[in-house]
């Protein structure tokens, strides 16, 4: 288990011993690798109007640094907030449709747009020299005000690159670097920090945090899901869920990636936040763990 001092939760033993036995059980059903490449953060708020740091909490390699896929578009949408407030960018019509459009149909034509937007960059063919130089240190400019929170769970992450439908080409394939080395990178305890505090409205004004929460939002009916493929509920958190539950999540995957960030509650439950990243393909594809995980750990009581 991963667990520190400085986490933004209070680690709980007996937490940290139902998601092991969880995790083992998962394992021995078909995933024998699933321990090395699972990581979670999982927290509950026991007064049921939770404050920033009133949760008691547990993870499985959660300070681990992982390619977070679409889950970086919840970072993205609270530098816009942040930008808006300090009047680096001003806000629009335009603005509002790619950030409601980034988060609630993790649509990468927005993000593309929204990373623009708040480095001042564009793609488009290799840059070198001085003019290479000046675009890399504004590409920076989201991870530079990460750094400036000085919150102990966003270390080593990045948070600098736009997502994509198929690959980057051009200036941002060479700033991913030969190796891919550049790739975005966030922990589950770096995005449950996000989440915490944009659902406790503890971070953003309170006028932001409402607007994230209404893009994060996701319903469970059965007919909307249907008509909707990239619903982010089915093979997530949310499936796991019985009826009557609230959820607000931003997903993320690929051929090797199935992440999930949610916070939830499930009816004469209390508040749950809840992160998992899974790693691979055979994970990517596995559409049963994260709503069994889910179903388990939402119904836990101290």
């Amino acid at each position: 288990m991963d667990s520190s001092p400085t986490a933004f939760y209070k680690t709980k033993r007996e937490m940290s011993e139902f998601l092991k036995e969880l995790l083992d059980t998962f394992s021995k059903e078909g995933r024998p690798n699933l321990l090395q490449n699972i990581s979670i953060t999982w927290v509950c708020y026991p007064d049921r109007k939770p404050n920033l740091g009133s949760g008691f909490g547990t993870g499985w390699l959660n300070y681990k640094t992982i390619y977070p896929a679409s889950v970086v578009k919840l970072i993205y949408a609270c530098a816009i907030e942040v930008w808006l407030q300090r009047d680096l960018i001003t806000d629009s019509k335009e603005l509002r449709r790619a950030q409601a459009n980034m988060i609630a149909h993790s649509s990468n034509d927005a993000t593309s747009y929204i990373v623009d937007l708040l480095t001042g960059t564009t793609s488009g063919p290799h840059l070198e020299g001085e003019s290479w130089e000046a675009w890399k240190k504004q590409r920076n400019l989201v991870n530079n005000w990460i750094q400036t929170l000085n919150w102990p769970e966003l270390e080593f992450v990045n948070c600098s690159q736009k997502t994509w439908e198929d690959s980057p080409y051009g200036r941002d394939k060479k700033f991913y670097g030969e190796q891919n080395q550049n790739r975005n990178s966030l922990s589950t305890i770096a995005v449950a920090r996000f989440l915490e505090t944009i659902m406790t409205n503890q971070f953003l004004t309170s006028q932001a945090s409402k607007k994230l929460k209404a893009l994060m939002s996701r319903s469970l009916d059965l007919a909307k899901r249907k008509a909707d493929s990239e619903n982010q509920i089915d093979g997530f958190i949310g499936e796991g869920l019985p009826f009557g539950s609230q959820i607000w999540s931003k997903a993320g995957l690929m051929s090797e990636a199935r992440h999930d960030a949610a916070w939830f509650q499930i009816p004469q439950g209390m508040p749950m936040l809840l992160v998992v990243f899974c790693q691979g393909e055979h994970l990517a594809k596995d559409t049963l763990l994260i709503p069994a995980l889910a179903e388990k750990l939402s119904t836990w009581n101290p």
